[in-house]
């Protein structure tokens, strides 16, 4: 029976996907094997010694601690995609609202204290001119990070008749194949923000990427450009928006991460972090989320993970074991060896790497003695071994 912890509340589509006969599912366990979690932080002195792997029901993965997971050999998932299309309907409403006065026509609409319809009626029209605003067709929409959401933005954007542009250095050919032929790759982030009207973010948040939108780049801007953060707000530098305001190289800036430095501005709008809060998106998350963790519990095999490399090998045998280790040289030759030694016969097998760690997956004939796995453990750079037996 495995266990386990949920640390918030999780759409029921989602623990419905875990077999009820071999999974208890609680907000407190002793000893869990796996994390379920959504946005609760977990602190790296919180996680019990028992935890094989944490999935994150989300994209971003800011509240685990990944290198202390990595060094343990737990391994994180997140949902990459899951809630994509919600995040690209909100990008749109941004769009929308950075483009045309619909926030300031509907304040003041509501100031009116007129009762008259005619009297009301002549003071829209009279008052309308003053929210007037742009069409997107025909205007360039520039995306900074080409992957699931950022795909969908920019079909989104080629059907609203926009120019769209787009930028990514770490672009995969499965995120190149998602792409119109019709989106134009522009080779660095410069070049993008001197051509985009609208500029629409949608990369993950890392060291890399931090404050990518900064006072050193936010020169290149096109005057009057529009600034869409929809991805992470450690992603913009808010004193650079601020002083790209002021000058007028922005006219809005539009976010789902509020910054206090930026309240009370009238050329800001910002969301309370609502990209993927809708129903469909905490629902697809879920059921991602918990695929992730029952495929790697009961075969070992990880997919969207932040901190390992995807590995996924068909059962040739009812057991099976997984080994994480550092990425060193001669590691995987010492495994086979100790398999050799112990007369162990190797049905199927399959290493990969990613960065500084590695992970193995391998079908043996026959269950491992304890003195076999206590030998595997022993080998200088295996951060963990276990055996995977098949239901």
């Amino acid at each position: 029976m495995f266990k386990i912890l949920k640390l918030n509340q999780i759409s029921p589509k989602g623990l419905e996907i875990f077999p009820q006969n071999q999974y208890e599912i609680a907000s407190e366990f002793t000893h869990p094997d796996a994390i379920l979690v959504r946005s609760a932080t977990i602190a790296p002195d919180t996680m019990p010694a028992s935890i094989l792997a944490i999935a994150r029901a989300g994209a971003g993965v800011n509240n685990i601690p990944v290198s202390v997971c990595t060094e343990r050999g737990i391994i994180v998932f997140n949902t990459p995609g899951a809630n994509a299309n919600a995040v690209k309907e909100l990008v749109l409403a941004g769009l929308v609202l950075s483009a045309r006065g619909v926030l300031e026509g509907i304040e003041f609409v509501k100031g009116l204290q007129i009762q008259d319809p005619k009297a009301m009626s002549k003071a829209v029209e009279d008052g309308k001119k003053h929210f007037a605003g742009y069409e997107l067709a025909g205007k360039t929409l520039g995306i900074v990070g080409l992957g699931k959401i950022g795909a969908l933005v920019a079909d989104m954007g080629l059907h609203l008749g926009m120019q769209v542009i787009g930028f990514d250095p770490a672009l995969s050919v499965d995120a190149a194949w998602r792409l119109s032929n019709q989106t134009q790759r522009i080779e660095n982030l410069p070049t993008l923000l001197s051509k985009a009207d609208y500029i629409s973010l949608h990369v993950p948040y890392s060291e890399a990427t931090k404050n990518m939108i900064n006072q050193n780049n936010i020169r290149f801007l096109k005057n009057g450009a529009r600034l869409l953060n929809f991805s992470r707000g450690e992603i913009v530098e808010c004193a650079a928006v601020i002083e790209a305001l002021n000058t007028g190289k922005l006219v809005r800036y539009a976010t789902d991460f509020p910054c206090p430095d930026l309240m009370g501005r009238t050329d800001v709008i910002m969301l309370p972090h609502i990209g993927a809060s809708t129903e469909e998106a905490e629902e697809a998350c879920a059921v991602m989320a918990a695929k992730q963790l029952i495929d790697f519990l009961e075969n070992g095999n990880i997919v969207n993970s932040v901190n390992f490399p995807s590995l996924s090998l068909d059962r040739t045998s009812p057991t099976r074991i997984a080994i994480a280790n550092k990425n060193v040289p001669k590691m995987l030759g010492q495994i086979t060896s100790i398999l050799a030694d112990s007369n162990i016969n190797v049905n199927e097998m399959l290493n990969k790497s990613r960065d500084d760690v590695a992970y193995n997956l391998i079908d043996v004939d026959t269950p491992p003695s304890d003195v076999l796995l206590a030998a595997l453990r022993g080998i200088e750079g295996v951060i963990n071994v276990r055996v995977v037996y098949s239901a």
